[in-house]
């Protein structure tokens, strides 16, 4: 494909295997053509099977797809349209692999953890004309929809939380001379929770195995390094990650605040009781991700022409912020360990429930009394009284 017959609409089919390595080649490209057909795929079979009802302008496909793999994809592709731009991704870079898959003449063979810039400027020059770039307008709410309609459709497809941190600093941060330094990462971006999220949650899905992941630290640690790197800036190009309306900002930032606050806490109370701080800390970071998830979701409102004000803000998260956050965690399938940490954060009523469960609860509680407010009563409460902490313990916590 070259600038002269460019398509004016590209179709792509991507075929990756690993969600989150799915979605980051959704977003890159998207980035780029913001207009494009998509077609996207979880294994060769129905990579293949689109392949033969389809026309398509770009393909990118995983070597290591299961079922039909990438390279058996590029040779049959290559027996019909020797042209057709195709991006074979692959974790093998030794030179027999090479070898075997450049007689099929991939448009390029990428090898994993992908350079993010290589790919996007192979984009640009595979879909775009030079000095030429794409608009998509934002589409306007369809007539007659209501905010409560409009919230309950986007519940299961949201793509989570606006960003806390500014990723691309973050990551500029912790690069030295010898690479990422993931435990300068870690501190930058342990206090954003859609960061934290979707770490864990890739340090869990197919393509990683082992005892399951509950922490930022234990997800950056499983991740190789260029991976986790990639995750956070893909994060960057996903729509409305920066809230623009002052009202919904507002709201953010509580909600963070928080979240924060509640975790440092946690971490103070795990570590004076000796339990596992980090898993604490993770939870109470989580908690609130529904409800930014909704204000995410109210942004999208607003840019479609939704009318938004501070009392429709307020009704939305009393009535759809806890159902975001279930959905959230669910779909992401973040451990069930990690879920029931942050359910008890909410109730402690009946059943058998853990120190950190404790702990947490807790925690939150403190991080919503007012600068004015003692601790006394929280001090003489069911949660605290089966900690075994008491009024001297939460001081010192508090003032740490």
């Amino acid at each position: 494909m070259t600038a002269v017959d460019l398509p004016a609409v590209p179709r792509v089919l991507i075929a990756e295997a690993d969600p989150w390595s799915r979605d980051l080649l959704k977003q890159v490209l998207l980035n780029v053509r913001c207009d494009a057909r998509l077609d996207v795929c979880a294994d060769g079979q129905h990579a293949a099977t689109l392949l033969g009802e389809k026309t398509y302008d770009l393909i990118l496909a995983d070597w290591e797809l299961p079922g039909v793999d990438g390279l058996s994809l590029l040779r049959s592709v290559r027996q019909k349209r020797r042209s057709l731009p195709f991006i074979l991704l692959s974790s093998r870079s030794d030179s027999a692999s090479v070898r075997e898959a450049l007689p099929l003449a991939p448009t390029a063979y990428l090898t994993r953890p992908l350079n993010m810039e290589s790919l996007t400027q192979r984009l640009q020059d595979l879909l775009l004309n030079e000095g030429e770039s794409v608009y998509c307008q934002i589409p306007a709410l369809a007539p007659g929809m209501t905010l409560p309609a409009f919230l309950e459709r986007r519940r299961e497809v949201c793509d989570g939380a606006p960003l806390r941190v500014d990723v691309k600093a973050a990551v500029q941060s912790s690069l030295g001379p010898e690479g990422l330094d993931l435990q300068q990462l870690e501190d930058l971006v342990r206090m954003d929770p859609q960061i934290t999220a979707v770490l864990i949650a890739a340090a869990n899905s197919a393509g990683y195995h082992g005892t399951p992941v509950q922490t930022l630290h234990a997800a950056l640690n499983k991740l190789v390094p260029g991976q986790s790197m990639n995750l956070i800036l893909g994060l960057a190009l996903k729509h409305n990650v920066v809230l623009g309306d002052p009202g919904l900002v507002a709201y953010a930032e509580r909600h963070w605040q928080l979240s924060e606050d509640s975790a440092e806490y946690a971490r103070r109370l795990a570590r004076m009781l000796e339990l596992d701080h980090q898993r604490c800390y993770s939870a109470c970071i989580l908690h609130r991700l529904g409800d930014l998830a909704l204000l995410r979701s109210l942004e999208d409102w607003r840019q479609g022409g939704g009318a938004l004000d501070d009392e429709a803000i307020g009704e939305s998260l009393d009535a759809f912020g806890a159902a975001y956050g279930s959905a959230l965690r669910i779909r992401w399938r973040l451990p069930l360990e990690l879920r029931q940490l942050i359910a008890g954060i909410y109730s402690l009523e009946g059943g058998v429930y853990s120190r950190e469960a404790l702990v947490v609860n807790l925690a939150v509680q403190m991080a919503r009394l007012t600068e004015h407010e003692g601790l006394e009563e929280l001090a003489a409460s069911k949660t605290a009284r089966l900690l075994k902490v008491g009024l001297s313990e939460l001081t010192r916590v508090r003032k740490t």
